[in-house]
């Protein structure tokens, strides 16, 4: 995968052309306050175990380029700065030319803890090790500034490292430019969103970038990313193992995350304002509304469903979408009209924020959109006050975008997909005001009692089959054969949900829940 590439400047004259200009550094609209006293959140550091770890975003410009033909934008390599006494780098940061610079990478120290808190820790080999030597992965030439070079640092036997090092120089990098870290103290990781590309028909001139990720994700995984890149001579996907890992967290005290007090204050700060479209025709209700004006139970066999309280105490709790219970409509039709408005009835859409447990920064959104979505970072979104971002729910069909504007889901260069219309109304919910605390597990119930609701694990609402997929049939056949299997192939990129679908579950039957968001 890695090899000694040294183009001559003859060949790469024209192809690369330096970036010069320097980009700005992306803040929030508004300072960050002082938030609630509690453990370790919002203290700019991290114990991870045997090491604890801060987040430096500040950076030194080391080199970048850009092909001057093709559709591939530049890309540009930082060296973190600013690192406190006692901690090591672990690897450089890079990422598109064109931005905002907006990024981290964990710097990280030893550190003599309490071993009651630290799992599947049996080494008395040190955290943080130098690497004995490195290896250039990729060298190129910028006509204004000179050459780049990528290097990997070699670690030694029980070592791992976390990212690559660039210079300017063809000479290794200082050994104690970096650290590696114990492998037991590492998660494997995964290339995640492409950085920069160059896709030549020779393979000779094929470069990527990555940036990366932890590939076990979720509410009880380790995984901890550093911020650092990956790259490579040849394409990679997912399921790759890398040269590279990211760090683990064996501190389980958890003491980093919030406390409740500190839970509020970070809804109030940053919780967004959801606007529906000026001409939305089915509006979003509480649970309690939802079973107060009719939602009943039904179990297989039973012909007639029962009443439920405001409080789901009824539901059963537990278990798996088994297809033995689900909720329908009320019985009566005017009530059934009344609460249905037609579409997604039991439906639970969301948006999610991801915040910086080193500062309680706002860091990117997750938009929910029908079967996937996409997280945005915070310099990509609309804010309405403050640090409080705008989210916007689809006309009708309540997927969630960051600006007002009509989404296609299918082919935009074509014109022809799903429609998605967004736009500000006088119907919008502000989060930071209108919200409940219904879980938080690493809490403990004493502090979050969750409702019994929350606990029902079947099908929110009855299933539901619409004529969109006759409709479509439709169009294709009036359509050209050179064009129809084009068009077909678009069809396949719809939404499921448009042509029907199964009663919604709840929260806690989402990946999401325990998992990652879908992408």
């Amino acid at each position: 995968m890695f090899g000694w590439w040294d183009c001559c400047a003859s060949c790469c004259d024209g192809v690369y052309e330096e970036i010069l200009e320097e980009p700005n550094t992306f803040s929030l609209p508004s300072p960050l306050p002082q938030w609630p006293k509690g453990k370790d959140f919002a203290t700019g550091k991290i114990c991870l175990g045997e090491i604890e770890v801060v987040k430096i975003t500040t950076f030194d410009k080391i080199w970048s380029c850009s092909p001057s033909r093709g559709k591939a934008k530049g890309v540009t390599f930082y060296k973190p700065v600013d690192i406190p006494d006692g901690y090591f780098s672990l690897g450089h940061y890079c990422q598109p030319s064109d931005k905002q610079l907006r990024g981290y990478v964990l710097v990280a120290k030893s550190v003599a803890t309490d071993t009651s808190h630290i799992q599947d820790s049996k080494s008395d080999s040190p955290p943080l090790e130098m690497p004995l030597n490195y290896s250039l992965v990729w060298s190129q030439n910028s006509n204004r500034t000179g050459f780049g070079y990528i290097w990997l640092p070699n670690p030694p036997i029980g070592y791992k490292p976390m990212g690559f090092v660039v210079t300017t120089k063809p000479g290794e990098p200082d050994l104690d430019e970096i650290r590696c870290v114990r492998a037991d103290l590492t998660e494997s990781c995964e290339v995640n969103d492409v950085v920069f590309d160059i896709n030549s028909l020779s393979l000779r001139d094929q470069f990527y970038v990555w940036n990366t990720r932890p590939c076990k994700r979720g509410m009880l995984c380790k995984g901890v990313p550093v911020g650092t890149f990956f790259c490579s001579q040849d394409k990679i996907s997912e399921n790759d193992e890398l040269s590279i890992a990211c760090l683990k967290n064996l501190d389980s005290s958890l003491n980093a995350m919030p406390n409740l007090e500190q839970i509020h204050a970070l809804i109030k700060h940053y919780g967004p304002t959801l606007y529906f479209h000026p001409d939305e025709s089915y509006l979003p209700s509480s649970v309690s509304w939802f079973f107060k004006n009719g939602a009943l139970l039904y179990k297989l066999g039973r012909d007639k469903g029962l009443a439920i309280d405001s409080k789901g105490s009824i539901l059963p709790g537990g278990g798996t979408n088994d297809g033995e219970f689900w909720l329908d409509l009320p019985d009566d039709v005017d009530d059934k009209d009344y609460v249905s408005k037609g579409q997604h009835v039991g439906d639970w859409e969301h948006f999610t924020l991801r915040l910086s447990n080193f500062n309680g920064e706002l860091w990117s959104v997750y938009f929910s959109e029908h079967s996937g979505g996409e997280w945005l970072d915070a310099s990509e979104l609309e804010f309405i006050e403050g640090n409080k971002a705008i989210v916007y729910a689809s006309k009708n069909g309540h997927a969630s975008f960051p600006h007002e504007g009509c989404y296609l889901q299918g082919s935009s260069k074509l014109g022809f997909g799903a429609r998605n219309d967004c736009a500000k109304s006088k119907y919008f919910v502000d989060s930071s005001v209108r919200y409940r605390i219904v879980a938080a597990e690493y809490l403990g119930d004493e502090f979050v009692t969750e409702p019994h609701w929350l606990q029902y694990m079947r099908e929110w609402g009855p299933t539901v089959v619409y004529d969109s997929k006759s409709e479509l049939e439709k169009i294709l056949k009036h359509l050209p054969f050179f064009v129809r299997f084009s068009v077909e192939n678009l069809i396949e990129l719809f939404p499921t949900e448009l042509y029907g679908e199964e009663g919604p579950t709840g929260p806690k039957e989402k990946d999401n829940w325990l998992g990652d968001e879908r992408c």
